[in-house]
């Protein structure tokens, strides 16, 4: 299963890894170089294949848990000072995406969206310290009873460079639904309240949609 958001990349790379098969096959007589190409366009449709990919994954629902919004390894867990939206003390977790994991970005509870801002910027790698502040990102907070207010930040890598994000200010989401995509590398920050459990450490991989994070006691 492919996520929505590369149905057209996935297409346009298919008619160019055919395009080229077919040219060389028939255009390009050393057979080193024909096999060469034919197997550089095979190898480039295989990635946008696993780029885009959407393994079927099913919450186990708990109010009481924030779930892994996003495939990847945990690079930061620290107390910070949120600036945009707090403006106040809190527990940040980042998870950095490489180019090999799903990129889905998955609702870590169930709730209500609060608030939904998008920021063009820079293309920084994604784990630099100053990619949450300055790269293209959105920002999007959720509520519930249980955990009061979580924001969490998807912001653009080095090579990412479009952010698809489906939550809207007023909507009721569903824990570990479809939030939206990042294209090509990226990163995910959390602002969690202070005093928040974490069932995760630092350089931990996590999954996305399956694996708590944090809870409440």
């Amino acid at each position: 299963m492919f996520h929505k958001e590369g149905y057209q990349i996935i297409m346009t790379t298919f008619v160019i890894t055919a395009a080229i098969a077919v040219l060389a096959e028939y255009k390009i007589d050393l057979q080193v170089l024909k096999i060469g190409l034919q197997l550089i366009a095979l190898v480039m449709l295989i990635l946008v294949l696993q780029f885009f990919r959407n393994p079927k994954r099913v919450t186990q629902k708990n109010e009481k848990q924030l779930i892994a919004p996003v495939d990847g390894k945990v690079v930061i867990i620290e107390e910070v000072f949120e600036k945009e939206y707090f403006k106040d003390k809190r527990l940040q977790v980042s998870i950095f995406m490489s180019p090999l994991n799903v990129h889905v970005t998955r609702y870590t509870i169930s709730g209500k969206v609060q608030f939904s801002k998008y920021h063009p910027g820079k293309y920084l790698v994604a784990w630099h310290p100053k990619s949450s502040e300055l790269n293209e990102r959105t920002t999007i907070v959720l509520k519930n009873d249980i955990f009061g207010e979580v924001l969490y930040r998807q912001i653009a890598g080095a090579v990412a460079r479009r952010i698809v994000n489906y939550a809207k200010e007023g909507m009721e989401v569903e824990q570990g639904t479809d939030a939206g995509f990042i294209k090509f590398g990226s990163r995910i920050d959390l602002f969690l309240p202070l005093g928040t459990k974490l069932d995760i450490v630092l350089n931990d991989v996590v999954k996305g949609g399956i694996q708590p994070i944090a809870h409440k006691a």
